[in-house]
Parts: C-alpha cells; sequence; structure tokens
C-alpha cells in the first residue's frame, strides 16, 4: 500500500473523518459540527452543502497531519433513513429530510394500507422519519419539487455526489437502501409497492451497487482520490469493531443494539429493524433515537458539560434518590416507546440535587437500551450466556456507562474505544475497493463484569413502571 485511508462518518450533528495507515492505526482525525435546522415542531432538516462543508473543515485538520503521505482511497458513512432530492445535474433541490423528522406520521397509514405480503416484506417497524414516508409527504406537501427530481438519495450518498461531481450520483447500496421502507427484504431489490405508495417513480429510486464499489475520483487538495460507494453508518460500525456474532452496543445521538447474521424474513410491523450490511449478509437492530441526544439535552439543561455530567452520576448512587428519567425527547419507533412519546423527569421531591437528575439521566438512557435489547432478544432468539457485549460509539467511553449496562444487561460489556467507528469502517471500504484488506487496531480493555445491585434493580424496575 502507497498510501493512507480515509473515511468520513456523516452523523447527525457532525462529521468524523479517520486516515488510517496499512496497519489499520489510526493517523489521524478531524471533525466539524453542524446543527439541525428545525423550521417547524417535529422537524428535522439540513442544507446538504453543510455537509460538504464540514467535510472541507475536516480534511484541513487531517492533511496536516498526514504530512504528504499520498491518499489511496475515501469511504463514507453516513446517518440512515435520511432523504435527499437531486435533480438530474446531483444538485440538492431543498434541504435534506433526517431521520428524527416526525412530520409523515400521518402517511404511514399509506404503508398499513399495502397489500399483506408486500407489507410484511419490507420486515421493518415503520418510522415517519424514514425515507418512504417522508417522500409520501413530499408528494402531497410539495409536488412541484418532487416533479422535479431526478433521484432521492441518502446523505452519504448526496455528499459522495459533492465530492465527486463527474460520476453517477444515482448511486447508493444495500445497506442504506434496506433502511428506506422501500425495500422489499425477501426479495433484496425495491418494493414496487412501497415506491408507489411514496408517490414517485422507480426511476427515481437510485441505482444500487456495492458498498466497496469504487465510483470516481475526488480532487481533494492532497490530490485526486478514488471514492467508494459507502454504506450506513451502524453496519460501518458493526465492520470496524469485527463483530460477527453475538451483539453489539453502539452508543452515539441515538442508540442502536445490534445482531449481526440476521436471516431475512416477512414481517409485518416488526419491533425490531432487519438490514442489509455492507457485505453480502443481514443484521438485526433494535434502535433508539435518543441516545447521546438526550444526555446532550440533560447536560444543557443542568449547566453541565458531558464530561461533568457523567462525573455527576459516577458519584451519586445507584437509584439517583427515585428519580426516574425517560429519555424520548423526539419520540421513538415503537417497542421501547412510540413516536407520540417524550422525555420526563418523574419522582422529583424537595431533596433532589443536580446530581439526582445526572445520574438519573445517564440511567435512563442505559435502561432503554436495556429494553431495547429486549426486543432484539424476542426477534432474533435468547440470549447468547454470558458473552460479553461489544460496546462502541462515543457515548460509551464513560466508564459509569460501561458499568450501568454490564449491571443492567447481567453480562460482560467490553468497550471498543474505536473513536469514530462508522469512519473506520469507511476507511476499511475504500481499502477493500483499491485493493486493501486493512484491519483495524481493536485495543479493547478487559470487560466490566456485571454486578448489579438491589438499588439498581429497584431503579430499573421503577423506570419500566414496575
Amino acid at each position: 500500500m502507497t498510501g493512507v485511508l480515509l473515511g468520513a462518518d456523516l452523523g447527525t450533528s457532525g462529521l468524523k473523518l479517520v486516515a488510517l495507515d496499512e496497519a489499520g492505526a489510526l493517523l489521524a482525525e478531524g471533525e466539524a459540527g453542524y446543527a439541525v435546522d428545525r423550521p417547524a415542531p417535529g422537524w428535522a432538516e439540513i442544507d446538504p452543502a453543510v455537509w460538504r462543508r464540514a467535510f472541507d473543515d475536516a480534511l484541513a485538520r487531517v492533511l496536516p497531519v498526514l504530512a504528504g503521505r499520498p491518499v489511496a482511497g475515501l469511504g463514507l458513512a453516513g446517518q440512515m433513513h435520511g432523504t435527499v432530492l437531486v435533480d438530474a445535474a446531483g444538485e440538492p433541490l431543498r434541504p435534506a429530510v433526517l431521520w428524527p423528522d416526525g412530520r409523515a406520521t400521518a402517511e404511514l397509514a399509506c404503508w398499513r394500507e399495502l397489500p399483506a405480503g408486500a407489507r410484511a416484506a419490507l420486515a421493518n417497524p415503520l418510522v415517519p422519519g424514514m425515507t418512504g414516508p417522508v417522500l409520501a409527504w413530499l408528494a402531497a406537501a410539495e409536488p412541484g419539487v418532487l416533479a422535479r427530481t431526478a433521484a432521492v438519495l441518502l446523505p452519504k450518498d448526496a455528499l459522495r455526489a459533492a465530492l465527486v461531481p463527474d460520476a453517477d450520483a444515482r448511486v447508493t447500496d444495500r445497506s442504506d437502501a434496506s433502511a428506506t421502507l422501500l425495500w422489499d427484504v425477501v426479495a433484496d431489490g425495491w418494493s414496487a409497492e412501497a415506491t408507489a405508495a411514496a408517490g414517485i417513480a422507480p426511476d427515481q429510486l437510485p441505482d444500487v451497487r456495492a458498498s466497496a464499489a469504487v465510483i470516481g475520483v475526488a480532487a481533494l487538495p492532497g490530490g485526486e482520490v478514488p471514492v467508494v460507494v459507502g454504506g450506513a453508518d451502524t453496519p460501518l460500525a458493526l465492520l470496524a469493531a469485527g463483530t460477527r456474532s453475538g451483539r453489539q452496543v453502539n452508543l452515539g445521538t441515538g442508540a442502536q443494539v445490534l445482531r449481526p447474521g440476521q436471516e431475512p424474513a416477512p414481517a409485518d410491523d416488526p419491533p425490531v429493524h432487519c438490514y442489509a450490511d455492507v457485505e453480502d449478509g443481514w443484521y438485526a437492530m433494535a434502535a433508539l433515537q435518543n441516545g447521546g441526544l438526550a444526555w446532550s439535552w440533560a447536560g444543557g439543561v443542568l449547566g453541565l458539560s458531558a464530561a461533568e455530567l457523567f462525573e455527576a452520576a459516577a458519584a451519586t448512587p445507584a437509584g439517583a434518590g427515585g428519580v426516574v428519567f425517560r429519555p424520548f425527547l423526539t419520540g421513538e419507533r415503537g417497542g421501547v416507546a412510540g413516536p407520540g412519546d417524550r422525555g420526563a423527569w418523574t419522582g422529583l421531591h424537595a431533596g433532589t440535587t443536580r446530581a439526582d437528575l445526572a445520574r438519573a439521566a445517564v440511567e435512563g438512557v442505559v435502561f432503554a437500551v436495556a429494553a431495547a435489547a429486549r426486543l432484539l432478544h424476542g426477534a432474533a432468539g435468547p440470549p447468547e450466556g454470558h458473552d460479553p457485549v461489544v460496546l462502541t460509539g462515543g457515548g460509551g467511553r464513560s466508564p459509569v456507562v460501561q458499568r450501568l449496562l454490564a449491571d443492567v444487561l447481567g453480562v460482560p460489556v467490553r468497550y471498543l474505544p474505536i473513536r469514530s467507528a462508522s469512519a473506520v469502517g469507511a476507511a476499511l471500504l475504500a481499502g477493500r475497493g483499491t485493493g486493501v484488506d486493512v484491519v483495524p487496531r481493536r485495543d479493547a480493555g478487559r470487560p466490566v463484569q456485571p454486578r448489579p445491585t438491589a438499588e439498581l434493580r429497584a431503579a430499573a424496575a421503577r423506570w419500566q413502571g414496575e
């Protein structure tokens, strides 16, 4: 290998960029944040041009560290379910609609009215922020824009189109396509019935290509760089962690409990997701919209930084003095909570402290993750005994989170300190596309062994309403 590999993760609140060498070591990383626009209650949008500026900012931080080393390839990971409408030149026609958006709740009725076989073939929960229902809303609210749409892209595809303007912009991969509520999981292709429900023509859907396929060349400050199609952020976190069996918990803005090796089968509005990975397989996922998002909100309300929030939680006894935190600020996908559920602190009393509120916030998200894990068990078989759970994502760095997760799940938790797992997975795709199979450094510490207390069990029971 003559150059380094770049991987970019286009997240909800920021873009992370990493550079790996031929031995899988992290050479450099950069990050650029941005805000989600909320022009109306329940909406979540962003100008796709913000993503390109964020990429350029992160690249400007990374390139000086590389000291002139050539770049062999670039891979992209992206937040799932988003909706980007582009014209024939690949230019966005309106702001992108993102996964936390709830405007298309009423449009889910179109999916419930699909013929039973077509509905079951989608094999996924019906969520308003997914691409299909959002398109149905746009078809009714902005028909002129949809009529000018040449292609519907996912977020990472829109960024790739901006980076590689001479390539075919109308391209996505299975991992993103399967998360749109427009994908027939059983047939492993676009669903004609769901596409019609969305109010779009089949030729407005992107072509589906392999995640590691080279799509074109980007002219970056360091030279011309081959760019691969890329994949969704969650399966790329699986790829970076090397998780091929058991369970993985990814804690970022949202939270996901993942089980690779899922067998796709028809399911009518199931409680957990079945998505394609970035290779040839499938994985099951129980997802929460409110993970680190809820912690960031709680810290802001309490006047605490992220580090201070976790420090306060670690120094406060289990149970938070009887306070319970429901983290569902933006609603949920069903199963653990519904779209209409909202966040709350309850059990407050005259003796409640700010530290109690911080502890309850941290516990509340972990309890929600445990509830999601129970859903996954019901859909994909029993737990794996005492096999360790792999924990990734920035939200898992704090020791108090690792301890709580082990205690609540009742199994060892092994944290993988891969700072940007999805970005690392994207860099691995770039290596595969350019002929180099890189294995990243995975220097996990010793698993945190569970030792739940009666106080924590009582707190979990209060959270569940028992």
